[in-house]
């Protein structure tokens, strides 16, 4: 949440910069709560689901913890005796020195009523769960577009993990209700760039590689066309996938007829330079395969990170409306993740057991013999 300076409150005690934008709605919503505990510390009971940590400025969040802190006092003897303010601003000073007793007046003179303090509570717990989102998808979408990571894949889908339990953490305590679905405008689509050489080389390797063996192009149904990021190699894949699920022969050729049928040359698409693509095998089809996966499945996070990301930035957004938007937008990383937990797991190994062994049958016993067996003739 952008921290806000307090009136009293010098730079030096602030975490950042100090905000020069005015200051937002929930601003005042903190002053008027922390105005009506310090005039009525009795309403704290009413108080739940926000800590120091959901104020917007530190001073507040000093000022809130002083208030819990310290024993509330008789109501009777609070309205005629500062004894109590005096030890809450102590408190809070020796967190955020730039506290002063004016700042506290200030506080409960402009209170509007101190029995809506819960009101004003929510108003805070609001803001900060909208706060709490829009950090963890800018970690999102920072950690899918970190090129030093070892692990890219694993360590965004932790952070997706992350994002998803505060998430959870934010429906607990906002229950569900019927209402409007978010209509803030998604972001541009995080795709793969045409103009990226690294990507459109393995989107041609892995074309012409799978034309080669296209008994490979059956064993890679985690990868779609969506994960291209040109428009004629998703085209392309389609026309394999289709060759190979049709059982039909597959060579350039039959690629570049397939691609014609599709309607793919009426871009523009020259046939000798798709032959050319088409006839240039290197490597493992499934190796290059799991590379364009990779771009796909962290562009996605990107994207949803952003879109999250959007909603939060939305001050009309209801804490159910970002709830829904996104959980729809998780899930649609979800789809991503399951393709790609698909395609690098090891293939199960089926190991024969061993066929039962017979126990030795001991040999049936015969019908009784009633007479000596015949003698042998000999002669």
């Amino acid at each position: 949440m952008p921290r806000t300076p307090a009136p009293d409150e010098p730079e030096d005690d602030l975490d950042d910069l100090p905000d020069t934008h005015p200051p937002q709605p929930v601003y005042y919503a903190e002053q008027a709560l922390l105005g009506a505990l310090l005039l009525e510390p009795h309403r704290l009971t009413d108080i739940a689901g926000i800590e120091p940590a959901s104020f917007s400025t530190y001073a507040h969040g000093a000022l809130f913890a002083a208030i819990r802190a310290l024993p509330a006092p008789d109501p009777n003897h609070h309205a005629k005796d500062t004894t109590w303010l005096n030890a809450v601003l102590t408190a809070a000073r020796e967190h955020a020195r730039g506290l002063t007793a004016s700042y506290l007046h200030t506080l409960i003179q402009i209170c509007p009523l101190p029995r809506h303090a819960s009101a004003y509570a929510r108003m805070v717990e609001t803001e900060h769960a909208r706060g709490t989102l829009r950090d963890h998808a800018e970690r999102l979408a920072h950690t899918a577009t970190d090129g030093t990571l070892p692990h890219p894949v694993p360590t965004t889908l932790a952070e997706a993990d992350a994002l998803a339990r505060a998430v959870d953490d934010i429906a607990a305590r906002f229950p569900s209700h019927s209402g409007s679905l978010p209509r803030t405008p998604a972001p541009p689509s995080a795709t793969n760039s045409d103009n990226d050489e690294e990507a459109v080389e393995e989107e041609r390797l892995l074309l012409a590689t799978a034309t080669a063996h296209p008994a490979d192009v059956e064993q890679m149904r985690w990868l779609t066309a969506d994960d291209f990021a040109h428009p004629l190699h998703a085209g392309l894949w389609q026309c394999l996938t289709a060759l190979a699920r049709r059982r039909a022969p597959v060579d350039p050729v039959t690629v570049l007829w397939e691609a014609q049928q599709r309607g793919l040359l009426a871009s523009g698409a020259e046939p000798a330079e798709l032959l050319d693509l088409l006839g240039a095998p290197a490597g493992s089809a499934e190796y290059w395969g799991e590379r364009i996966l990779q771009r796909s499945v962290l562009a996605t996070a990107r994207h949803v990170g952003l879109r999250i990301e959007a909603f939060t930035d939305d001050p009309a957004m209801t804490p159910y409306q970002l709830i829904l938007g996104s959980r729809r937008a998780l899930a649609e990383l979800s789809a991503a993740r399951a393709r790609w937990h698909h395609a690098t797991s090891p293939a199960p190994t089926t190991t024969l057991a061993p066929a039962p062994t017979r126990a030795a049958v001991p040999p049936r016993a015969g019908p009784p013999r009633t007479t000596a067996p015949p003698a042998r003739i000999s002669r």
